[in-house]
């Protein structure tokens, strides 16, 4: 997560997401699969946060979800995050004075793969952003989809004419 300086005269900052990066055993300070925060650094633009401890889980029936992705002109991670104030279940130890620097501290709570798990968690009122995804990711999840996703089959609708009028009846 990026807390990102704006020049604004009502707010100083933003919370974006960055990137996302597969864990494959580089970030292995966080053993027990929970969300772990840590700071990064700080530069003249903002600060970056690390966060570890997702789990990404792919289904058969969320097969269109994940077509509608990599079918989009540039393939994303979509971020679910929220603005918490009890940053210590999200922080670790070291970083958490930083942390409580301000009253509430954006935090990554769900990454997923489909365009439809994303419009259902912005429709529930969630916080939802993009992070593009490199190729390498979006082949990968194509793989996927090129295995699981079976489009439903066109259904020939009847033209009206065919349907019968509904009128009333005489006598």
């Amino acid at each position: 997560m990026r807390k990102q300086n704006i020049d604004n005269p009502w707010v100083s900052y933003r919370w974006a997401p960055q990137e996302v990066l597969p864990d494959f055993g580089q970030f292995s300070s966080n053993q027990s699969n929970s969300i772990s925060g840590q700071f990064l650094g700080r530069d003249d633009d903002g600060e970056s946060w690390l966060f570890t401890g997702y789990e990404l889980d792919l289904f058969p029936d969320e097969a269109e979800g994940y077509y509608l992705n990599v079918s989009a002109k540039s393939p994303s991670w979509f971020v679910m995050w929220r603005l918490e104030e009890d940053v210590e279940r999200y922080v670790d130890e070291e970083s958490i004075a930083l942390a409580k620097t301000e009253a509430s501290f954006a935090v990554p709570h769900r990454i997923c793969v489909s365009y439809n798990e994303a419009a259902r968690l912005l429709d529930g009122g969630e916080s939802v952003d993009t992070v593009p995804m490199i190729d390498e990711h979006a082949a990968w999840l194509q793989e996927y989809v090129n295995d699981n996703y079976r489009p439903e089959p066109k259904k020939r609708h009847k033209p009206a004419s065919f349907k019968g009028a509904e009128r009333p009846r005489e006598e």
